[in-house]
């Protein structure tokens, strides 16, 4: 008998951690840039919740974190609580070039009101917070999306 409650237990509660782990999806992120001349951009990508607030950063180009605050309205967010970013590469990404990278992303976020916005800033150039920002919906992530500054187009696709 106690042999058989502790089985039970034990398969409510694996249940219950099953039930509770979020599934995700990796995709591959193309990032192209406009030929621009200077320094190599900063690129943070970040989860916008559907308040329009930092959810979580995905990932960022560029690993000198001097240069994290002139990426200003995300170091509002990571500047404050400072955790831990696994997806930070050494190198910024200059004019011209091109960039695929592999981002991660619960997929309870698709379809649900979220956003991924591309930061770009620039060392004795200017910050653009919103260089590329669409909604993630099952659409959109498929598509290419225009830059407003040192992004020329991204494309995203499943892993």
């Amino acid at each position: 008998m106690k042999l058989k409650y502790i089985t039970l237990l034990s398969v409510i509660l694996l249940s219950l951690v099953a039930f509770t782990t979020s599934e995700s999806t990796k995709y591959k992120c193309m990032i192209q840039m406009t030929n621009y001349t200077g320094h190599g951009a900063y690129v943070v990508i970040s989860l916008i919740n559907p308040e329009g607030e930092y959810d979580e950063t995905l990932y960022v180009k560029g690993d000198d974190d001097e240069w994290f605050n002139t990426v200003e309205e995300w170091w509002k967010f990571y500047g404050k609580k400072r955790n831990n970013i696994d997806a930070i590469t050494g190198e910024t990404i200059a004019g011209g070039e091109r960039a695929i990278e592999v981002i991660n992303i619960e997929d309870s976020k698709i379809d649900a009101g979220y956003s991924i916005r591309f930061e770009t800033a620039v060392e004795d150039d200017e910050y653009i917070v919103e260089d590329v920002q669409f909604e993630l919906t099952s659409a959109n992530i498929k598509a290419k999306h225009e830059g407003k500054g040192f992004i020329r187009y991204i494309r995203m696709m499943p892993n």
